[in-house]
């Protein structure tokens, strides 16, 4: 019960009873954080809004032939403590002027005591329309519940509703709706900021099953579906607890938000772990145990009620029974389903667990698993043991599994779906909700490795081979394929562990293969991929890809043919599958330049550098013919460039420079071109200017300034003392461009920018993302010395943020230091940069140890 309180003097009546509101609502706050009880604050909190409804209907004197009805989860008798308050008021007929006037007045008056109200007005006849036009507003109607005013209107209301319900409908529509709602989160529970209503596995999936199971009168709740066989008592004990934390997660979120907040946010994720007890390990942060924790949670939310929904699909959709059609002595199918010919059949077999999904695979028609047949493989799950996983006969199925032309994918995601796969393969289990907080992992690790094996087996449909044409054509030719998907469930499985998870991994996934009977060659091939991973991304991203050196290098390591088409596709699948924003075209160009040269170099074509730039410049040459130039018109300007210009830049670009060029070798002025990028995405942009300081600065600067990323700059300055600088491009916020009217910006803007002789901009204030500010990285800088003498490696790893790039040029110009090329590789919200640098400043030790300092002090920004 409310308390009443004393009025302070002046205060006016309204004032009090907000005040009053809000005291009560602090004290269900302190109450709850002693208690713990998420049902007990859901209900009290319901309660004291009921009070406060009531009494303001009563005061205004509202007519009684009208009803003032709570709906959708208010009407249920759950309010969260900052979720809006939804009400509709029922009328008899419409409104007159009059009633409009004193509605808007109690309207008026609920937001003036701090009550956030969402409010309908309606009639029978306009609910029922509105009802039938959209399932939502359908939803919320059917948990209506009367607070005040005329009952005969409210029963006249609710009796309307239930008959215009046609539960097939309903249900299909409900469906539906989970389906699209899903597909906004890509259908993963896994996503590091997770909706803890929306997502799949989250409250509003329980709701769901309630909603369709009520509109079918099946049961209003939990035990009402016990009742009718629809779940069991265990199943709906596990639900329940299920809920208990769901619930707990979106009140916490609201109370530390103190807004309605309903996302696993990283601003929320330390001090939610915090406030129920998690604390930080040697290997895990408090913040990743409760993240697990909640995973686990909506993976068990969404198994249960995927059986929960087939069941009570079989009930509202009473469909002719088919006569069953053996499939073996084990199993048959049935209306399109897989049904196994005894429920006690995985108990008794266990065996039968991965036939099951073997089957699925062999038989594409077959939509999936009876209810009866799900709900025996969820109770059957934990036969699953270590001797099972001995069997040679389930060994043999699991590969087979692998082996099959079609359905790997579909199949190894339901085995995840159903606690299978964690069970089979424990070291997976292991990783099951594991956050990466890595900066550009956007998935839990489990998650991460499901969507690189989707990858690689889209290699495989024709449909998409103008996707990733080279990557269909290998993969087509590559015998036994199994071994890309082992490395692939095994090439992350050790992280969490502590230590190197490459060959944690590795290990593992050796002592799989060999006891699960692969040929030793298949099996050095796993083991050798899962060690070596993330090889040659680092070598593509950061490494002299013009170095004949780098490539001869990678060719060794990699040995052969087989290996390096294996991990060209593991590498390929693997970058897309961390997050949607990690990939681009300048990473594909990149990775396919090095699978070619190195397939070369393999080959026997191993070229020296006075060949290849002698090649090079004949087909630079035979590209310019094309355009009509002489057989001399190029020799002006390549007299005043070397060989490590030709070694570093393609025959296409020396071309375009020289189209530019020819006529132009000593321009008083910047010359600046830009042209759509031939990897088609962003622009390459070329600046020829006489050389000077801060030069790389100032073009750092004004990228930054039009929101464009730089991927690569390859800085050269000719004999004649001018730069000759080429640089990829890319638009941060990828958005579409009219490239026409972009391309004349940059190159009077730019230029404009490089005539102006006065001081740098001041740089951008960082803007850090939410990740980077909540799970901040300590950044990295090393300079030692290149294989070629002249020059130095400057390596930076840190949290990316607008404006990164240009303060590290800034910095390397105060300190005299000239860079030669470029290579910025973003991964997500993290940058690892490599600059080939030279100047005096480097050989004093003093001087560089102070550059190490300034750049790690501005990084950490």
């Amino acid at each position: 019960m409310l308390q009443p309180i004393s009025r302070e003097p002046g205060r006016s009546a309204t004032s009090d009873r907000k005040h009053e509101i809000a005291q009560q609502r602090a004290n269900l706050r302190a109450r709850y954080q002693h208690t713990g009880s998420a049902t007990r604050l859901l209900r009290s909190h319901s309660a004291l809004v009921d009070q406060q409804l009531k009494l303001a209907w009563q005061r205004l004197a509202m007519p009684h032939s009208a009803a003032l009805l709570a709906v959708g989860g208010y009407g249920r008798g759950e309010l969260f403590p900052k979720s809006d308050v939804d009400l509709l008021i029922l009328l008899p007929q419409p409104a007159d002027d009059d009633l409009k006037r004193r509605l808007e007045e109690l309207v008026g008056e609920l937001w003036d005591l701090g009550l956030e109200v969402g409010h309908s007005v309606r009639t029978v006849a306009e609910s029922l329309e509105q009802a039938e036009a959209d399932v939502t507003v359908q939803t919320n109607l059917l948990e209506a519940r009367l607070l005040r005013g005329d009952l005969a209107l409210f029963r006249k209301f609710t009796q309307a509703i239930a008959q215009a319900i046609e539960p097939q409908d309903f249900c299909g529509k409900k469906l539906r709706e989970q389906q699209l709602r899903h597909a906004r989160f890509q259908d993963s529970a896994y996503n590091l900021e997770p909706n803890v209503k929306e997502s799949p596995g989250g409250l509003r999936d329980l709701q769901n099953v309630l909603w369709i199971s009520r509109s079918a009168n099946l049961g209003n709740d939990w035990r009402d579906l016990v009742r009718e066989a629809i779940i069991t008592s265990a199943e709906a004990r596990q639900l329940k607890r299920d809920l208990q934390l769901l619930q707990t997660l979106r009140i916490r979120l609201h109370y530390l938000a103190g807004r309605r907040e309903d996302r696993l946010l990283f601003d929320y994720q330390t001090a939610l772990a915090a406030e129920l007890g998690f604390r930080d390990g040697p290997t895990r942060l408090a913040s990743e145990q409760l993240m697990q924790r909640y995973y686990r949670v909506a993976k068990s939310v969404s198994q249960i009620t995927a059986i929960v929904l087939q069941n009570l699909r079989t009930r509202i959709f009473p469909a002719a029974v088919s006569e069953p059609r053996a499939i073996n002595s084990r199993f048959r199918t049935r209306n399109d389903l897989l049904e196994a010919r005894d429920e006690q059949l995985f108990e008794d077999q266990p065996g039968a667990i991965l036939e099951s999904f073997l089957l699925l695979q062999q038989h594409p028609d077959l939509q999936g698993m009876s209810a009866t047949t799900l709900r025996a493989l969820w109770r059957a799950r934990r036969r699953i043991d270590k001797a099972f996983c001995r069997d040679p006969l389930n060994r043999a199925l699991f590969m087979a599994i692998l082996r099959q032309p079609a359905g790997i994918t579909r199949e190894l995601r339901r085995m995840h779906q159903y606690g299978i796969l964690g069970r089979y393969i424990p070291a997976f289990g292991r990783v099951v909700g594991q956050m990466q907080h890595d900066l550009f992992h956007m998935y839990t690790v489990d998650e991460h490795i499901l969507k690189v094996l989707r990858n690689l087996r889209r290699f495989t449909v024709p449909d998409f081979n103008h996707e990733f044409p080279l990557a269909s054509r290998l993969i087509a030719a590559f015998e036994r394929p199994e071994t890309l998907y082992l490395a692939t469930l095994f090439h992350d499985i050790a992280k969490g562990r502590g230590g190197d998870h490459s060959a944690l991994g590795a290990a593992d996934a050796r002592r799989f293969c060999q006891e699960h009977g692969l040929a030793a060659a298949d099996t050095a091939l796993v083991e050798w991929l899962v060690q070596n991973h993330l090889v040659m991304s680092a070598t593509a991203q950061k490494s002299d890809l013009s170095d004949l050196g780098v490539i001869a290098a990678f060719a060794k390591c990699v040995g052969d043919n087989r290996h390096l088409v294996a991990l060209y596709l593991l590498t390929i699948a693997d970058i897309r599958g961390t997050s949607p924003k990690v990939w681009n075209a300048w990473k594909a160009k990149l990775l396919e330049d090095l699978f070619r040269a190195t397939r070369r170099h393999l080959s026997g074509s191993v070229a020296t550098v006075d060949s290849e730039v002698a090649a090079r410049q004949a087909d630079a040459l035979a590209k310019l013919r094309l355009y009509g130039f002489s057989d001399d018109a190029h020799i002006a300007l390549w007299r005043e460039l070397d060989t490590s210009y030709f070694a570093r830049h393609e025959a296409q670009e020396i071309a375009w420079h020289t189209r530019l060029l020819h006529y132009r070798v000593r321009p008083a002025k910047a010359v600046v071109k830009a042209r759509l990028s031939p990897i088609g995405e962003g622009l390459q942009v070329m600046i020829y200017a006489p050389d000077r300081e801060k030069l790389f600065a100032r073009i750092c600067a004004f990228f930054e300034s039009i929101s464009y990323n730089i991927v690569e700059a390859r800085i050269y300055t000719t004999h004649h003392g001018y730069a000759l600088d080429s640089f990829q491009v890319l638009d941060a916020a990828q958005k579409p461009a009219h490239y026409r009217d972009l391309i004349a910006y940059v190159e009077h803007e730019l230029a404009q920018r490089l005539a102006d002789s006065g001081p740098l901009p001041p740089p951008v204030s960082p803007r850090l993302s939410r990740q980077v500010k909540h799970f901040p990285m300590a950044p990295q800088v090393s300079i030692e010395p290149h294989e070629k003498r002249e020059y130095q490696v400057l390596s930076l790893v840190a949290a990316d943020w607008p404006g990164l790039l240009s303060r590290v040029a800034r910095i390397l110009a105060e300190h005299e230091v000239s860079v030669h090329t470029a290579r910025i590789n973003t991964l997500g919200q993290r940058a690892e940069d490599i600059f080939l640098i030279t100047g005096n400043n480097l050989q004093d030790a003093d001087r560089l140890l102070r550059l190490k300092e300034v750049l790690l002090a501005q990084l950490k920004a």
